[in-house]
């Protein structure tokens, strides 16, 4: 199947990609003429035509032949609409006779761009989650951009040829015009009809001359233009980089942006050795009213703002300052070393270590009283380099720094703006000059706000600061930020608070553990996006039970011990009390869901149906697990050798909701099904067994956090405090059974946590 063939088959999305691509220059090439010669112009080598004049001349005579044919086809048809079009083409085409090679270099633009967008949708058709990067499908701006450039890259080429035929235009009336001087000189001459072919040939030279300055004009506003295309880019990337820092799925690469930039500076590179030329030839031949001294110091003062601009915003921080074993980035703790890296997306390999950059910090920073002053130690100049880089950007990575407070610089300042540590915003600044064919531009970039702290229990806080700002700020280098604390919608809060858990776990919270957060801190409400959080509801200094808190101890204790559940969805983790009884209480004995405690920070509890005295069903609950049970003891063994000895001893954990067996759900994590040697089953095979300490058989009261009331109805639930027996097993003695009030090398364990009112009738069995 034909490209072409295969791109008409594709969603209406990506067809409307298509025609915004031939709707972007009707006339480079018809979408009629692609679409009728569609089978000739995928056949024939357009990119070796690019190159090689004698192979295009002879494609661009074909091509007119086969617009021939094609319109005696039309004819026989009856097609008189299309006999119009095809004969316009034709005469369009006509343009490409002095340069085929243009045709060729335009045929090989437009199917590169199919090409593009047939991996897209394959791309797409392929990657079927529920969290897509942002940035896998090229915007019809980036492909606006990218004609814009090929486009400016043609006006190039052209005035380069303008350029030399004027010259050689020029050299053709200097010479003449010399010849005739002195046939002039001459004694006994009289009268030369030379004289009106030279008045000929300078009008045409001041016409050459100012359709060449008129070119350049119009280069120029292409290239304006596109920097300001180029520039949009690059804000909306720091947006996205803003974003990545606090774990959002997005693009951040600048290989685009640094083509596009690189592209734009070359050109005006060349813009500029075109005026120079314009300077030399006005110096050899001038006359009066001539337009290059009229109009090219105004070319060139454009020329030098546009360059100007774009080296400017072309220097950027690639990789914001991060601490290796730090929460993410722009959190930097002193005496810690950090790492930061630099990019210029001007890529001129000439430059390739002439540019040296160096750190600073503070250099704006607020006059707050009691704001510190910080000093970079460490490395604090490299040069650009492209080897540093994967792909050869030009980049400066510094690898060693840390930060040292400046002593009495904390009590300098007019403001007295109480902010705290981790309210504090620094910058850290990155300096270096261009120098390149005789410009010169001190460039800088700045990172963004980081948080310094001196302390690793501040980190926490810190990271809480860094994840607002980034949230909501979109005016990067706002110091005083936290002196203002603007809200956070729900949906900005809640997207937030999703990538948290994406980024550590590549799974993020689906709309009804959200629903349930939203639920908890604004109450039952119809609409959640027209809520608001403030910043003290999320996070505040000095106070243990904070939103902020509890939610980081979750996402820690998930990353260090509960990752592949949570990943595999074995976990549903954010739920309310009154939601898990709704979901249980229709369900079959035995069957148990995992969610993480309300009023244990950093805490994990089971839930499970189990019938009480009278046969009826009830919710029974286990005190919640935090990460320094799990340090001990894997969840899945908790939940694999899970007991309460009281009438029948018997796992009550059966099927994970809401109907998997719990051995189908966990056993490929089993200690013995891993291969991996748990630390307590070495040496003697021992069984963790968790014990009822007291049982509750009266309803709890609502007093305690754990239970809440719903609409329906209050179902008693169980507490239990879970206690470890861990009790050893000799095959040569007991072969498969464990005996409890038996146990030779533990006589008293078994009785030692039972509480005192629970009696055993018999030796009590359980089987490993």
């Amino acid at each position: 199947m034909s490209q072409w063939e295969r791109l008409l088959q594709l969603h209406p999305a990506y067809t409307q990609q298509l025609h915004d691509l031939y709707d972007n220059d009707k006339e480079a090439l018809p979408m009629d003429v692609r679409h009728y010669l569609s089978a000739w112009i995928e056949s024939q080598q357009w990119v070796r035509a690019a190159s090689e004049y004698d192979l295009a001349i002879v494609l661009f005579q074909v091509l007119l032949e086969n617009l021939d044919l094609q319109y005696s086809r039309f004819v026989q048809e009856n097609s008189f609409l299309m006999q119009h079009n095809f004969r316009r083409y034709k005469q369009n085409f006509q343009k490409y006779q002095e340069n085929p090679r243009l045709l060729a270099c335009n045929i090989c633009w437009y199917l590169e761009k199919e090409k593009a967008i047939l991996q897209t949708a394959e791309l797409d058709a392929q990657v079927q989650v529920l969290q897509v990067e942002q940035g896998v499908f090229e915007t019809s701006t980036q492909c606006e951009i990218d004609h814009k450039m090929s486009s400016l890259k043609t006006k190039v080429q052209c005035m380069e040829h303008a350029t030399m035929c004027l010259e050689e235009q020029q050299d053709e009336f200097d010479f003449k015009y010399k010849t005739f001087m002195m046939e002039e000189t001459m004694p006994g001459k009289s009268g030369n009809p030379d004289e009106v072919n030279l008045q000929l040939l300078i009008n045409k030279l001041n016409d050459s001359r100012k359709n060449t300055l008129f070119g350049l004009k119009e280069l120029l506003e292409k290239a304006e233009e596109l920097i300001g295309l180029v520039n949009n880019e690059r804000v909306q990337w720091q947006r996205r980089q803003q974003k990545h820092c606090i774990g959002a799925p997005l693009s951040v690469c600048l290989d685009q942006l640094e083509k596009w930039f690189t592209c734009v500076a070359e050109s005006l590179f060349q813009v500029r050795e075109f005026l120079s030329k314009l300077e030399e030839l006005a110096g050899k031949i001038s006359y009066e009213k001539d337009p290059i001294k009229a109009l090219k110091p105004n070319l060139q003062m454009m020329t030098e703002k546009l360059l100007t601009d774009l080296l400017k915003s072309s220097f950027v921080v690639e990789t914001q300052p991060t601490m290796p074993q730090g929460k993410g980035p722009q959190v930097l703790r002193t005496g810690v070393q950090f790492f930061v890296k630099t990019r210029l997306l001007v890529k001129f390999p000439d430059l390739n270590q002439c540019m040296k950059v160096k750190i600073s910090m503070d250099r704006e920073a607020p006059q707050l009283k009691r704001y510190r002053h910080f000093n970079v130690l460490g490395t604090t100049s490299k040069a650009l380099s492209m080897t540093e880089s994967k792909k050869g950007g030009m980049v400066a990575d510094f690898r060693h720094l840390n930060l040292r407070e400046q002593k009495g610089g904390a009590e300098k300042g007019a403001a007295d703006i109480s902010l705290s540590v981790t309210e504090e915003l620094h910058f850290i600044y990155f300096n270096t000059l261009f120098e390149f064919k005789g410009m010169s531009v001190e460039l800088q970039a700045t990172s963004l706000p980081v948080i310094i702290i001196s302390n690793a229990s501040q980190q926490q806080s810190a990271w809480a600061s860094v994840l607002w700002f980034n949230m909501l700020s979109q005016e990067t280098k706002d110091l005083m930020f936290f002196a203002n604390k603007p809200v956070a919608n729900w949906p900005q809060f809640g997207e937030m608070l999703s990538w948290q858990f994406l980024s550590a776990t590549q799974r993020g919270l689906n709309e009804t553990q959200l629903e349930m957060i939203a639920n908890m801190l604004f109450g039952k409400q119809p609409n959640y996006d027209i809520c608001t959080v403030t910043w003290p509801t999320f996070s505040k200094e000095n106070s243990p039970h904070i939103f902020w808190v509890w939610f980081d101890s979750i996402l820690v204790m998930v990353k260090e011990h509960l990752e592949h559940f949570w990943r595999d969805g074995l976990i549903m983790g954010f739920i309310s009390k009154s939601k898990e009884k709704a979901l249980l209480k229709k369900k079959m004995r035995g069957t148990f869901l995992l969610r993480f405690s309300e009023s244990v920070i950093g805490g994990i509890t089971c839930s499970w149906v189990q019938n009480n005295a009278t046969g009826d069903p009830s919710i029974k609950t286990i005190q919640p697990f935090t990460k320094d049970d799990l340090k001990q003891i894997p969840l899945q063994e908790i939940i694999r050798h899970f007991l309460i000895l009281k009438d029948v001893p018997q796992n009550p954990l059966v099927y994970l909701y809401p109907d998997t067996p719990r051995d189908e759900a966990f056993g490929k994590y089993y200690a013995d099904n891993s291969g991996i040697d748990s630390p307590y089953l070495r040496y003697i095979r021992t069984r963790l067994v968790f014990v009822l300490k007291g049982d509750t058989l009266e309803p709890v009261s609502n007093k305690n956090p754990d239970v809440v009331e719903d609409d329906i109805a209050v179902q008693p639930v169980d507490s239990f405090e879970h206690h470890a027996i861990n009790f050893s097993w000799d095959p040569m003695l007991y072969d498969s059974d464990i005996i409890l009030g038996d146990d030779p090398m533990y006589p008293s364990t078994a009785n030692h946590f039972l509480d005192p009112e629970i009696s055993l009738d018999g030796p009590v069995h359980t089987s490993l």
